[in-house]
C-alpha cells in the first residue's frame, strides 16, 4: 500500500502520463511473469515494465550487450564479451565515445541473477530503483527536489540511457538521464520533450515529499511573476505587497 500511495502521489505532483517502473534486483525469481517474446533492448522492459510486473534474466536481455554490461547480469549468454566488443567497437569507430569513456560509464557493483520490472503501485516488497518518465518542464521541480533531498544538483547523464540505473544504485543518489540515441528508438515514450529520472527506491518517500512542496511551491511562484510581469509591463510600479495581493485576488476568482 505504501508504493502505491507513493505512486500516486508522485504521478499527481509531476502531472505524469506513463506510470512510475519499480525495478527491483534479486538473485531469486521473484513470481512474475517472465517475458513472452524477445526485445531489442533491455530498455523496452522500461515501457512493458509499466503494463505488468515481468521478471528477466540475462538471456532476456541477451540483444542488449551495452545493458547486460551496465546491469552487470549473471549468467550473460556466451556471445556477450563478442558482442559487447563489436558494439563498443562500433561507437568508438564513429567517434561516439572514446575509449578512456568506456570506464567511466556506471556499473552495477553487484551481479544479480534477476532483474523485475513493473508499475510502482503493484510493487509487493523492497524496489531498488524508481524510474520516472517526466516532462522536461518539470525538470526544475525536480532539480531542486533532489538536491534538498541530496544535497546537492543530480547529475544530467547521457548515453547509455541504461547507465541511469547502476549510477542510482551505486551512488543511492538520484539522478536525471537525457537518454541516448538507442533508448529514443526503442521507446516510444522516451520522446524529445521528455527525461528519464532515477531515484533510489529505499529514499523515495522522502523525494516525493520534496516533490510535492516544490511543486506546488512553482506552480504559485509562476503566477507570481506572470503577473507581476503583466503589472510592470502595462506601466504600474508594484511593490512586493502589491503582487501578493494581486495573486490572492487570481487565487480567489
Amino acid at each position: 500500500m505504501k508504493d502505491a500511495s507513493l505512486n500516486e502521489r508522485l504521478t499527481n505532483a509531476l502531472s505524469l502520463t506513463v506510470s512510475p517502473l519499480a525495478i527491483t534486483f534479486s538473485n531469486e525469481p521473484v513470481g512474475a511473469s517472465t517475458p513472452e517474446a524477445a526485445v531489442p533492448a533491455g530498455c523496452s522492459f522500461w515501457e512493458l515494465g509499466t503494463k505488468q510486473s515481468l521478471t528477466t534474466s540475462a538471456v532476456d536481455h541477451q540483444f542488449c550487450s551495452i545493458g547486460v554490461h551496465t546491469h552487470n547480469l549473471r549468467d550473460a549468454v556466451a556471445s556477450h564479451g563478442t558482442e559487447l566488443e563489436a558494439a563498443l567497437g562500433a561507437m568508438t569507430g564513429l567517434g561516439y565515445v572514446k575509449p578512456d569513456e568506456v570506464a567511466g560509464i556506471p556499473v552495477m557493483s553487484e551481479s544479480y541473477a534477476y532483474v523485475t520490472y513493473g508499475p510502482l503501485a503493484d510493487a509487493k516488497g523492497p524496489v531498488s530503483i524508481v524510474l520516472v518518465v517526466a516532462d522536461a518542464n518539470r525538470s526544475l521541480t525536480l532539480t531542486e527536489a533532489v538536491a534538498r533531498v541530496d544535497g546537492g544538483a543530480p547529475p544530467a547523464m547521457g548515453r547509455p540511457a541504461c547507465a541511469l540505473v547502476p549510477q542510482v544504485a551505486n551512488s543511492r543518489a538520484a539522478a536525471a538521464s537525457l537518454g541516448c540515441c538507442g533508448a529514443r528508438a526503442y521507446m516510444d515514450s522516451l520522446t524529445d520533450s521528455i527525461v528519464l529520472w532515477g531515484f533510489p527506491g529505499e529514499r523515495l518517500e522522502a523525494y516525493v515529499e520534496a516533490i510535492e512542496v516544490l511543486a506546488k511551491a512553482n506552480t504559485i511562484l509562476s503566477k507570481f511573476h506572470t503577473e507581476r510581469r503583466r503589472a510592470v509591463e502595462s506601466g504600474a510600479s508594484p511593490t512586493i505587497k502589491d503582487s501578493l495581493d494581486a495573486l490572492d485576488a487570481l487565487e480567489a476568482r
